[in-house]
């Protein structure tokens, strides 16, 4: 496996959110493109919640606590249940990243790691890789989530102009 690629691009990740985060108001992240999808402060709740609750607990999991329960997450009820869109933008985002780094510094002590080797639940099983390319994958899916939130950001403040020169979204 390439981890230093996978942990790379977990760095690099990183960054790209907290790009797509400036200069966003704690207001502006709470605006919904529609009623069923997620606003930029509801994105950033669950980046955290994941960051602790799911990837790098999971990975450890699988890694060295074969012997654990593996315990359930719920994602999608966590956004109406942890009232995701009522918190505080700053505080949150500030959250995210202390969990954040508390995961690169975690992935950077591992050593003489199995990555083939399987955790197996009542869920399914899964690789050490797998989490960790997941984990990756998770983020990607996030990112391009905010860019397109972003990019409503951007129609809604120059909403009087045509935007097609730009290029077809």
């Amino acid at each position: 496996m390439e981890f230093q690629t996978l942990f790379r691009e977990l760095t690099h990740s990183t960054e790209m959110i907290r790009v797509l985060l400036a200069g966003i108001g704690g207001e502006e992240a709470r605006i919904k493109p529609s009623k069923s999808s997620w606003s930029i402060l509801e994105v950033i709740c669950h980046l955290h919640d994941e960051e602790r609750e799911d990837f790098r607990e999971h990975l450890d999991f699988i890694l060295y606590r074969q012997h654990e329960k593996w315990h359930p997450i719920a994602p999608m009820a966590w956004v109406k249940l942890r009232k995701y869109n009522q918190q505080d933008f700053n505080k949150m985002k500030s959250r995210f990243f202390r969990e954040r780094e508390k995961s690169l510094a975690w992935l950077r002590g591992l050593r003489r790691v199995d990555w083939k080797i399987k955790y197996k639940s009542q869920y399914g099983s899964m690789s050490a890789e797998e989490m960790l390319a997941n984990w990756v994958a998770h983020d990607n899916l996030h990112v391009r989530q905010l860019v397109e939130l972003r990019r409503m950001h951007i129609e809604r403040i120059a909403k009087h102009c045509n935007l097609q020169y730009a290029g077809e979204w």
